[in-house]
């Protein structure tokens, strides 16, 4: 299934109606969408398609040749032989016709010919500059991808006219997926997959979501179940930090300090690696929004971005032993035990986003102190808004925005708002007040506004 995306296919058409020669990078993690996109691209035009793979150079070359044989239509080229890249491109360019050629997974080709990006310098500065071919190169390894097309210290520097980098779909396209779920239960399905299409076409036949999770993730034999070490693998070279980092976040401990004492060592031994897991984004390094010198903060946690990895994190890895011996209803019970808390995670990311949308304001995000916090501060030009995120069973009652109000006062502002976000409702005590105070409080049920 083929959804959104519409920004980088007219991105990529604008590339395409140029005369002259253009260059574009797409890169992104795996199973992001990134081959689907140039399937939807190339659909109703002709191209050059062909997928690098850890092989033989001489063999992938063969197979590209064929490819462009086969584009041609010449029989003859498929017989000779090709001995560079460089003569490949130079046979397509005196064609003198327009030409889109994708190059799919081209950190492979890296990985087979260190120089490959000093050769496609010489291609792109000899040969396609004067031409009206549109060169793409796709890759899913972010760090290769970044040190290969697109760092200052890379060949091929300069030579790109756009680059996408391809993002999970965000929550609002996830109900394409599930037409006839509710947004509770798309909110749920969000929290473990986030939206990468794969996944979530995966989940699509099961109605009950532990149903799905237990099926697709806990089965031994399951699509899901090792998919963050071929996710990872490619990325990282030591996968025992990396994977030991993870799950103590995924537990819980998210200052540094914390992290270390829990595996035992010292601080120092984990800046690189947690440097390392920001850069792929896999982690995100958060601070209170109201610090004034973000960057210099000692005060910043470390939370799992990727939706799926803090799920297989908080709930496959630690219990790898059960899965093994096939005890899924073990794991299935421990989900289940702590679903709403771990939901409330991603509920209070689309919150966050929710207020983005709606209020007009400078920033937004969490607020911490040693002894409180807040889910969500937004400061704008002359109020603080303040949120409290609740994912449980029961109503919201006076008593949390009460609370909140309490908090609030850590935060010294004349002008300040409040607003809270309920998965199952408000008491009516509450509603009665909001309704009187319209411009002080805001409610919002799931992800939609209470309206008076």
């Amino acid at each position: 299934m083929f959804v959104d995306r519409e920004k980088e296919l007219k991105i990529l058409e604008k590339e395409y109606n140029h005369k002259n020669f253009r260059f574009c990078i797409i890169y992104g993690r795996r199973r992001v969408g990134k081959t689907a996109l140039i399937q939807k691209f190339l659909s109703k035009k002709k191209g050059i398609y062909f997928l690098a793979t850890l092989e033989n150079e001489h063999l992938l070359l063969e197979k590209f040749k064929n490819i462009v044989a086969d584009y041609f239509a010449d029989e003859f080229l498929r017989k000779v032989t090709i001995g560079s890249f460089e003569e490949l491109f130079l046979y397509i360019v005196q064609k003198n016709q327009k030409v889109t050629i994708v190059i799919d997974e081209f950190q492979y080709l890296a990985k087979v010919n260190p120089a490959i990006a000093s050769i496609f310098q010489t291609i792109c500065d000899n040969y396609l500059k004067s031409s009206n071919i549109f060169l793409i190169l796709c890759g899913s390894i972010i760090s290769l991808m970044y040190r290969e097309t697109l760092a200052y210290s890379s060949p091929l520097y300069g030579r790109r006219t756009s680059n996408i980098k391809l993002s999970p779909l965000q929550f609002i396209y996830i109900d394409k997926f599930f037409p006839k779920k509710t947004k509770r239960e798309l909110i749920e399905i969000y929290s473990i997959l986030g939206g990468i299409p794969k996944y979530l076409e995966i989940f699509v036949d099961f109605g009950d979501i532990f149903a799905a999770i237990e099926s697709n993730i806990l089965d031994r034999n399951a699509f899901l179940y090792n998919e963050p070490y071929f996710l990872l693998q490619d990325e990282i070279n030591e996968p025992t930090t990396y994977f030991s980092i993870l799950e103590v976040i995924a537990a819980g401990e998210h200052k540094i300090g914390n992290i270390a004492k829990r595996l035992q060592k010292p601080v120092h031994n984990f800046t690189t690696s947690l440097q390392k897991l920001i850069d792929l984004e896999i982690i995100v390094k958060e601070v209170p929004i109201t610090e004034t010198n973000p960057q210099k903060s000692k005060k910043g946690l470390y939370f799992i971005k990727d939706q799926f990895l803090r799920f297989w994190f908080a709930f496959v890895f630690p219990f790898k032993s059960y899965l093994e011996m096939g005890n899924k209803e073990y794991v299935i019970k421990k989900i289940k035990e702590s679903f709403d808390q771990f939901v409330s995670k991603t509920y209070e990311e689309l919150a966050i986003d929710f207020v983005k949308e709606h209020f007009s304001l400078i920033r937004c995000g969490r607020w911490w102190s040693k002894n409180e916090e807040i889910d969500l501060v937004g400061i704008g030009d002359d109020y603080y808004l303040f949120g409290e995120c609740k994912w449980q069973k029961r109503k919201v009652c006076m008593d949390v925005y009460q609370k909140l109000v309490h908090k609030s006062a850590l935060i010294e502002y004349p002008q300040k708002k409040y607003i809270l976000f309920s998965k199952s409702g408000f008491t009516q005590e509450l509603i009665d007040f909001a309704r009187n105070n319209p411009e002080r409080l805001f409610l919002v049920e799931i992800l939609d506004f209470i309206r008076f």
